[in-house]
């Protein structure tokens, strides 16, 4: 399949209508990927609200070092997915699956250094359970809202990391055409993920840091 492949599928009648309806359906799942993620940070909220000391404390504990670093990676894999969305619109291939590359690159970079972080909170018994280090009931709650919407944060990642494989994949192959509404539906998933990540950054890292 060639650059001119004709990017048209089933059963739309016109690129135009295939893009929109696509840009559409995306919207759609993000609404309710916000609706989701919107309920947890509401708990969260009300939860900080009426164990404000504890949550503060039991925030200083998580590695800020580890948060940080994640912090850019996502920022820079925005970045290389937006020149690959670039790339993709005015047609230049290499450009395409090496700054799609870059951007899976960047996510598997992230979930490494969650992997460091993760052995390195057990190691200091900052998981929920018998053995928990911290004495404050409400600190428990912290870090199990911390366990819980990190580990949800790195399944989406991950789903993200092998959307952008499959579509560098399919550009390499000259399977995709580079006029198709995948690099935009897949962009809009990816940048969420990284919003996301970009809200629980204060939350988690911040909060007994800030004054």
């Amino acid at each position: 399949m060639s650059d001119q492949t004709p990017a048209l599928r089933e059963p739309w009648d016109a690129l135009a209508k295939q893009r929109e309806a696509a840009t559409f359906g995306i919207w759609v799942f993000l609404a309710s990927e916000l609706l989701f993620f919107g309920a947890i940070f509401l708990v969260y909220a009300y939860l900080r609200a009426l164990h404000s000391t504890a949550f503060e404390q039991a925030s200083s504990h998580t590695s800020v070092f580890y948060g940080t670093l994640n912090t850019a990676v996502l920022l820079t894999s925005s970045m290389t997915m937006v020149l690959a969305a670039r790339a993709a619109d005015i047609k230049v291939k290499a450009a395409v699956v090496v700054c799609l590359s870059l951007t899976a690159a960047c996510g598997l970079i992230f979930l490494v250094v969650k992997g460091f972080e993760y052995k390195q909170d057990i190691d200091d018994g900052l998981l929920p359970g018998d053995h928990f280090a911290l004495a404050a009931a409400a600190a428990k709650m912290f870090f199990s809202f911390y366990w819980g919407i990190t580990v949800v944060h790195a399944v989406h990642l991950s789903i993200g990391i092998v959307a952008v494989l499959r579509l560098a994949l399919d550009v390499y192959r000259d399977r995709l055409p580079l006029r198709s509404p995948q690099y935009e539906v897949t962009a809009l998933y990816w940048h969420l993920v990284d919003i996301i990540w970009i809200i629980l950054y204060p939350l988690l890292y911040l909060g007994g840091r800030s004054s």
